[in-house]
């Protein structure tokens, strides 16, 4: 990391209000509570720890970090939300689905000066994936300071595809005909004795709680329904277009389950059942969030390096450019933090581009910048040299075309998810013989009760 000196790092935090007076550790160091998700590699944490450690020496501050699993902190950070037993700052990986609605509750403090230091440098998906509407302020804010980002990609067993006797790059360009490119791949590699192997690793679950969310929410995107939730907030369910690109998409997922090529457990996988499915090879493709799933097989020279292949997003089904549906991660200050001036510093240096970049290289790259001239500026992202996966993941995540995440426009979408309904609209059809155009109704009808108990001033 670029040395930085006391007084630039003291300088650079003078964006922050709270900060602008001299430095607040002029007698004794200040210790800020500081809850952290565990990183999903092992360099994440020790990449956090070296940020806080080089942050204390150039603060004399003290950060007292507890570093808890992903469902864990969610857990953790509600119950505190809710009894106002809060620590001064949480930082986690996805937060979307505690930032909307608490932020709408006002249990949250505005950010917005911290983000101001970069808000110029910063994307614009990463900006909406950190303000959030206030039912008491009435207006956004920012809530999140943006520190990463990450993108769903396509994640494949290349050397099936070839032992199947076909070749990735004849894959088509659009996104149905994407992943029906590996039904035959599948009838292939069962004929050659792989009895019980499937083409996809198709996340219809009903659990959850993330992925099968995600999932749909990009076959909305490639169906042309991109809008059922607009940057005003409003749900536009009685849209035709979003109608029609809901049902087509249950239609061809339910589809590849019953006709055999999606594992049958799919419709109770949690989130890290699919991955662990891939890594068994029980299928030749995924599609998930991250580079999560090549990380945990680093070690694996051949499987990383020969036989895995990332790949970002075929075109939409009309064969016009798709985009991707990105999360970000970052630190938010819940109200009642004690030492919120340590926490806003702390969040204004690691937002600073150098650390940033620093930060996430240690971690592997698994998580993306939120400014797009680090990668641009910096090789490291780019060069498949160094690394057979990054690039197709940068360019989907940062280069290529994104769209941020609908909780941002409205917390009433984070109710959706958690009660998985579009995992329901899949077992309706599925199980309980519903047709999909009957599912989606079904799970529109209740879409718009949730929305209608949101209502902006």
């Amino acid at each position: 990391m670029k040395n930085v000196s006391r007084r630039a790092f003291v300088a650079g935090s003078a964006a922050t209000a709270a900060l602008s007076r001299p430095h607040i550790a002029n007698a004794a160091a200040v210790t800020a509570i500081v809850w952290q998700v565990q990183g999903f590699v092992k360099e994440e944490d020790e990449a956090f720890r070296k940020t806080v450690a080089e942050y204390e020496k150039l603060s004399g501050n003290k950060i007292d970090c507890s570093v808890m699993p992903f469902q864990a902190l969610n857990q953790k950070a509600i119950a505190a939300l809710t009894s106002g037993d809060v620590p001064d700052l949480i930082f986690h990986d996805a937060p979307t689905t505690i930032l909307p609605q608490n932020a709408w509750d006002d249990k949250l403090e505005d950010v917005s000066d911290v983000v101001e230091h970069q808000k110029s440098k910063l994307s614009e998906t990463a900006l909406l994936n950190s303000s959030f509407y206030n039912s008491r302020t009435k207006q956004r804010a920012f809530y999140l300071a943006p520190v990463k980002q990450a993108c769903a990609p396509f994640h494949i067993w290349g050397d099936l595809v070839t032992k199947a006797g076909f070749k990735l790059s004849d894959a088509p360009k659009t996104w149905d005909a994407f992943w029906e490119f590996f039904r035959p791949v599948q009838t292939a590699l069962r004929a050659q004795g792989m009895r019980k192997l499937y083409a996809m690793g198709l996340q219809i679950t009903t659990v959850g709680p993330n992925d099968g969310n995600g999932l749909f929410a990009h076959f909305l995107i490639a169906n042309g329904g991109q809008d059922i939730v607009t940057r005003d907030g409003k749900l536009h369910t009685g849209d035709p277009k979003v109608r029609e690109a809901a049902i087509r998409s249950v239609e061809f997922m339910t589809k590849q389950y019953k006709d055999g090529f999606v594992p049958s457990e799919a419709l109770s996988w949690n989130d890290a059942d699919d991955n662990n499915a891939y890594h068994e090879k029980l299928f030749v493709m995924d599609f998930d969030g991250t580079l999560s799933t090549e990380l945990a097989m680093i070690k694996n020279k051949k499987a990383y390096w020969d036989e895995m292949v990332v790949r970002g997003l075929p075109n939409r089904n009309d064969g016009t450019v798709m985009p991707a549906q990105l999360g970000a991660g970052g630190g938010f200050i819940p109200k009642g933090a004690k030492n919120i001036a340590v926490a806003k510093e702390f969040m204004t240096y690691i937002m600073r581009p150098e650390v940033m970049n620093e930060n996430l290289k240690n971690g592997l790259g698994r998580w993306v910048p939120v400014i797009p001239s680090i990668v641009k500026e910096d090789p490291w992202w780019l060069d498949a040299k160094l690394d057979p996966h990054r690039s197709a993941y940068v360019h989907e995540a940062v280069l290529g075309p994104t769209v941020a995440q609908y909780n941002g426009f409205n917390p009433a979408w984070g109710k959706v998810a958690a009660e998985q309904l579009w995992g329901q609209c899949h077992a309706d059809v599925i199980k309980n013989g519903m047709t999909a155009s009957q599912a989606v109704d079904k799970a529109f009808k209740r879409v718009e009760e949730i929305f209608s108990k949101v209502v902006f001033g």
